[in-house]
């Protein structure tokens, strides 16, 4: 039996010493696809666009584009998901990889749409970002995209119904190793991209940095990085860590101009909630600081019998290690981040991320990026003090009190630090 809270703190890593995680187990036979699609050869639809680089057995890479069967064929069963996704994806396939899209979807939605799209691996290292191998090139190709592209793969064998749910990752569905496969249409490049790919002499974190201040999108930059078309000594990437590398990269870069902004003089509260992920965001006037607490509640997923807390924190002069929180840390920072670049304030900020039983299926970082995102589009309270817009998340949120107050750290030492500015009107 795990250590009370390993599996959160694991997410299907591998810590407790098993060759396989029961939690991702369970969820590898949630499969909408018909058998006629299961024992397919080739496939043919319009790729998101996506792509796909795995971290398993690194440094040998499976890599390659994301592809849904055709979304109109009677074949694809949606399983459970309404006629409405039917609709959107038939409408607009990039429907498929944008999450900012979503907050209207059932979980079953997001996991029957995802587990539609079928992998199309084949072996790399990391250093064949440089080469001209055919199918890399053609998956880099694919990637330059900012709008879904007509794609067709032959496989070398019949396609394996292999679900794969990540704690980072979106979830994806059946894959195959790839005998061949082309771009049926011309990839719709931004501007942006495509000078920032052919500059060969920019550094990884200046053309994220470029990338992310002509409002590329979080998921095109992350493929882009992946499949190696970023920075001067070009690798591959697997997707999982790129996409908390873009969090983080985007939020510091966020944060060099929040500094610069007057302090917030209201103390605010931003609540919503997506998916079983529910946020209080509290923003206090002082100096940029973040600290968040993730809150896991009993048979949320993940999770056992018993309550679990997580904390972390970064001060005014930023964090250096990585977060024991994990991805999560740096997607649910992003979003307040933008906020606040966006009312050109800085704020201490206090976030509590409460997962409750409904979240029962891994779906990828990105949920705390848009329930993030949700809070902050959400409902907004304004109060006189502190303690009652304490009060006020705590009558929303599952977990007592003097739980989840007696794991903070800042906000104990934020509210007894006197500040200069507190002498003035």
């Amino acid at each position: 039996m795990p250590a009370e809270g390993l599996c959160v703190r694991c997410k299907g890593k591998g810590l407790c010493g098993r060759p396989y995680c029961p939690t991702l187990e369970r969820f590898k036979n949630n499969n909408r696809l018909t058998s006629a699609l299961s024992k397919a050869t080739s496939v043919f639809g319009p790729s998101p666009p996506s792509v796909f680089v795995g971290s398993f057995n690194y440094p040998n890479l499976s890599a390659g584009p994301l592809i849904p069967p055709s979304v109109d064929l009677p074949e694809l069963e949606f399983g459970e998901a309404s006629d409405i996704l039917r609709e959107k994806v038939i409408k607009n396939p990039g429907f498929l990889e944008d999450s900012r899209l979503w907050h209207d979807l059932k979980m079953q939605d997001v996991v029957t749409m995802r587990t539609a799209l079928v992998r199309a691996n084949s072996t790399f290292k990391p250093s064949d970002a440089k080469t001209d191998k055919p199918l890399l090139m053609k998956a880099q190709e694919l990637a330059l995209s900012a709008k879904p592209v007509d794609t067709e793969a032959w496989f070398k064998k019949p396609i394996v119904t292999d679900l794969k749910f990540d704690s980072v990752m979106m979830p994806m569905g059946p894959s195959g190793q790839i005998k061949d496969f082309n771009i049926t249409e011309n990839p719709k490049v931004p501007n942006a991209v495509d000078r920032i790919v052919y500059d060969t002499d920019a550094l990884a974190k200046d053309a994220i940095e470029e990338l992310y201040q002509n409002h590329v999108s979080n998921e095109q930059m992350t493929r882009l990085m992946s499949i190696g078309l970023l920075g001067r000594d070009r690798k591959l990437v697997p997707t999982r860590w790129s996409i908390t590398a873009i969090d983080d990269m985007s939020g510091k870069e966020t944060i060099k101009r929040v500094k610069e902004y007057p302090h917030l003089r209201d103390i605010t509260l931003l609540t919503g909630e997506i998916f079983g992920n529910h946020f209080e965001i509290l923003l206090l006037p002082g100096s940029f600081s973040y600290e968040l607490l993730e809150i896991w509640l009993p048979h949320s997923v993940w999770n056992g019998e018993k309550t679990y807390i997580g904390q972390d924190h970064e001060d005014f002069y930023g964090k250096k290690e990585y977060s024991n929180l994990a991805g999560g840390y740096y997607a649910g920072r992003l979003p307040i981040l933008e906020y606040l670049d966006t009312i050109k304030k800085q704020a201490f900020i206090f976030a509590i991320r409460e997962i409750r039983p409904s979240y029962w299926a891994p779906l990828g970082v990105w949920v705390v990026r848009e329930a993030a995102r949700a809070a902050i589009a959400g409902s907004k309270q304004t109060f006189e003090t502190r303690e009652e817009a304490l009060s006020a998340m705590a009558s929303r949120i599952q977990t007592p009190r003097a739980e989840w107050e007696a794991e903070t750290r800042l906000l104990h030492s934020q509210a007894v630090q006197t500040r200069l500015d507190s002498f003035w009107d």
